[in-house]
């Protein structure tokens, strides 16, 4: 859904003459803090994942996340090879500037452009993403859910600067690629 959605944005940008700022595209102060938290944001995350809400959604919903699509990763190099250039494109930019960029910013102004209407699209978005993960089923979509909270948390602790999430995203779907190559 994603490369559709980029479409219906640049249609956006057009019909109200706005642009890539307005989803949080800027040169951030520092591009080493603003790697080393995206880092430290992705990396804790899928962490947290592995070890403790994927367990707790797999005994909540009865079935662990589907995670089969990635199995062709194991030892497989081409394969990861592939994946990672997806992981970086269509996930970490492409998703965060759809599911954060985008829609938090828009949700927020259809419910007042206030701080809590600003909280309230980031849920709303998350609850978006997760639906857009139900490939992984009901646990992967709660999961996804979850992730989608702490990148739209990071997205707006950081002053709503895009660069922040797509690092951590980027950094979250690698870890979790290299997981699968290495056969985990």
């Amino acid at each position: 859904e994603t490369p559709y959605i980029l479409i219906l944005i640049l249609l956006s940008f057009a019909l109200h003459n706005t642009g890539w700022s307005s989803l949080g595209f800027r040169k951030p102060k520092s591009w080493i803090k603003t790697i080393a938290i995206g880092l430290i944001a992705g990396v804790g995350l899928q962490l947290f994942s592995s070890y403790i809400t994927e367990p707790f959604f797999a005994k909540l919903t009865g079935a662990e996340a589907d995670t089969a699509q990635f199995n062709v990763l194991k030892g497989n190099t081409k394969f990861l090879l592939k994946y990672l250039v997806l992981a970086w494109t269509l996930a970490a930019f492409g998703e965060e500037i759809v599911f954060r960029g985008f829609f938090v910013n828009k949700f927020a102004a259809l419910l007042g452009s206030t701080n809590k209407a600003l909280r309230a699209g980031v849920i709303l978005s998350s609850v978006l993403f997760g639906i857009g993960h139900y490939y992984k089923g009901p646990a992967g979509m709660i999961d996804s859910t979850l992730s989608g909270l702490v990148f739209g948390s990071v997205y707006i602790l950081s002053g709503r600067n895009l660069w922040v999430s797509i690092f951590a995203h980027g950094f979250t779907d690698t870890y979790g690629v290299l997981y699968f190559y290495l056969g985990y």
